[in-house]
């Protein structure tokens, strides 16, 4: 893309060879699609006020809706989202409108509606005080707040007067600054209902966690995103701090952090880095084509590329890569119905898998033909189940404060251990159970003749959670709902849990205090994958995090599990559904230890 640029400067530039000082005025010259061209009919312009909602309390937003020549609201169409849409977009700097008037008019991007959305300010009492401003709140956060507030809120006001579409590959959203934060986060936390962005000057800095995003997003399975970035190197730069004027990170530096990460997880993204600072009319200047280019292929809908290029080949690296661990041509696939909600899922050694639902009963998944039938009913909720390496189920029934075991029938039930509400199971080849008593912090182990021991006193964990064994078994790993950290304990011989150690770092949910991990699963290699509201985050055995798999659905994985069979499963849990997908290793079993490799160090 070449765009014709003026550069004014304040010092004598010198012909041939000078240099740019960083605080030299650049400015892009318009292009031509900021005039309306002969015979282009305009668009109509209506202005709107949002009264407050539940996710921005006493604060209203004010917004305009712009709606092309010709508009017809019998059908729905395509919707644009423009944050900082008034005082931005819609100002003659950007000419916004204009641009969409023409390239509507020349068949170059859809039909569509575009909303430009003010960042909402909380009035005062009486003007002896000052507003509290949202902006920051509403587009720094990297939370689905925003996100929310767009989609119950703004879209559904707007769609009450002008019918628009509900495909996600018909939503697009825009921003410039801290605005463009705002626009990558809302499709990022809700890409089954955002599809393109359009990032102009980007504030991926240190203010409200923004810094982070890079670094999730290299290591997070891609999602069916298309982002356009356009960034200047002068951004915040000048000769006294070429390092960057601000104290929450380098522009410059964070958009190329930030287009490297795309880069890497294989997304659909284009990048023009221009030479101007924090301004608009090189965003001005870039518009039309960063428009056509979104919107391309329209109405092929956007998806995610089941490798990147360059895996595989000889110089890459795929250690900790997600692609290590999913086949990208298979995606989730839903098993079943609609359960109510899913504590736990195990898998034994033949592949067949147990889960349970809100009523308490027990299903089995077969493996030989996908049928599922209930194995038990009146369980009660929040079960947790484990096979042991005598191949019976073990579940632990936290309401009635029992652990009872089944075989191939309800009808072979036997209590294992009574006054105990244990939250997570595990077993090992001896027969023995493990069993999180989260009330109480600790973790029992009930040997094959039913005494039961404290393993481990819960010294230094919050709220055990879940719980699942290495494969040669030496080692239990421990999750712990109300930290940031799982545990890696040594099983001793005498099967007591020694040399505990915070192992594990998960990604914290943007609200909220704490992991909320509720179960884990370990495959062959020995690697970990926790069961969180950002995913399913894998690890390596050495502990650094590895990949993250994005949910099926949208909403916090519940239960996981590996499982074999005739492919390599893993299946998850999320909002009382049952999800699978193949993965490129193999589930383990109480009745087997085997030496995992030996992990990059």
């Amino acid at each position: 893309m070449k765009v014709k640029t003026t550069v004014f400067v304040s010092a004598l530039l010198a012909m041939g060879g000078m240099f740019t000082p960083a605080n030299a005025q650049i400015v892009y010259m318009p292009p031509p699609e900021a005039e309306l061209q002969v015979g282009v009919m305009p668009g109509k312009l209506e202005s709107f006020m949002l009264p407050p909602g539940k996710y921005y309390p006493g604060t209203p937003h004010n917004y305009v809706v712009y709606t092309p020549a010709g508009y017809d609201n019998s059908k729905p169409l395509p919707v644009m989202i423009f944050l900082d849409g008034v005082r931005t977009f819609l100002d003659p700097k950007l000419e916004t409108n204009v641009i969409l008037d023409n390239l509507i008019a020349a068949n170059e991007i859809p039909p569509l509606v575009a909303v430009f959305v003010d960042p909402g300010v909380h009035p005062t009492r009486s003007s002896d005080g000052q507003n509290r401003y949202e902006r920051h709140f509403e587009y720094d956060s990297i939370s689905d707040r925003y996100s929310g507030f767009l989609l119950d809120e703004l879209l559904l006001a707007v769609s009450k007067r002008y019918p628009l579409s509900e495909n996600p590959n018909d939503r697009a959203i825009a921003g410039s600054s801290t605005g463009a934060v705002g626009a990558f986060s809302a499709a990022w936390n809700r890409s089954d209902q955002f599809r393109r962005v359009m990032s102009f000057n980007g504030t991926y800095i240190s203010m409200k966690g923004a810094h982070t995003l890079a670094n999730i997003v290299r290591k997070t399975e891609p999602r069916p995103i298309r982002v356009f970035m356009q960034a200047g190197k002068a951004d915040h730069i000048t000769d006294l701090q070429p390092f960057g004027t601000r104290y929450a990170g380098s522009w410059p530096t964070a958009n190329q952090a930030m287009h490297e990460a795309l880069q890497f997880a294989g997304y659909d993204v284009k990048f023009e880095y221009g030479v101007a600072g924090h301004e608009s009319t090189h965003g001005r200047a870039v518009m039309p084509d960063a428009l056509r280019w979104l919107w391309r292929d329209y109405p092929e809908p956007i998806k995610v590329i089941s490798l990147p290029f360059y895996y595989g080949q000889p110089g890459s690296e795929d250690r900790g890569h997600v692609f290590s661990v999913i086949n990208g041509d298979e995606t989730w696939e839903q098993v079943g119905t609609d359960y109510g909600t899913i504590s736990s899922i195990a898998s034994d050694m033949d592949g067949n898998v147990h889960f349970n639902d809100d009523s308490g009963n027990i299903w089995r998944l077969s493996v030989e033909d996908d049928s599922i039938t209930m194995l038990a009913d009146e369980q009660g909720k929040n079960l947790s189940m484990a096979i042991g390496a005598n191949g019976r189920l073990y579940v632990a029934q936290p309401e009635k404060k029992l652990i009872v075991s089944y075989g191939a029938t309800v009808a072979d039930r036997e209590i294992v251990a009574d006054n105990v509400s244990a939250s997570a199971v595990t077993s090992n080849k001896q027969g023995d159970i493990y069993a999180v008593e989260s009330a109480q912090g600790v973790i029992l182990r009930i040997d094959t003749r039913g005494k039961i021991s404290t393993a481990y006193d819960g010294t230094d964990l919050h709220e055990p959670s879940s719980i699942s064994m290495s494969p040669d078994q030496e080692f239990m790993i421990v999750g712990d709902a109300k930290s940031k950290f799982a545990w890696s304990f040594h099983v001793m011989a005498d099967g007591g849990l020694v040399d505990g150690e915070p192992y594990y770092r998960l990604e914290m949910p943007e609200v909220g205090l704490y992991s909320e991990n509720r179960s884990v699963t370990v495959n062959d290699l020995g690697q970990p994958f926790f069961a969180t509201p950002l995913g399913i985050q894998g690890f390596e055995a050495a502990g650094r995090q590895g990949p993250i798999l994005n949910s099926p659905i949208y909403g916090t994985v519940s239960a996981v599990s590996f499982a074999g069979g005739s492919k390599d499963w893993l299946y998850a849990a999320v909002d009382g559904k049952l999800f699978r997908r193949s993965v490129k290793s193999k589930a383990v079993n109480a009745g087997t230890i085997t030496k995992p490799p030996a992990p990059p160090l």
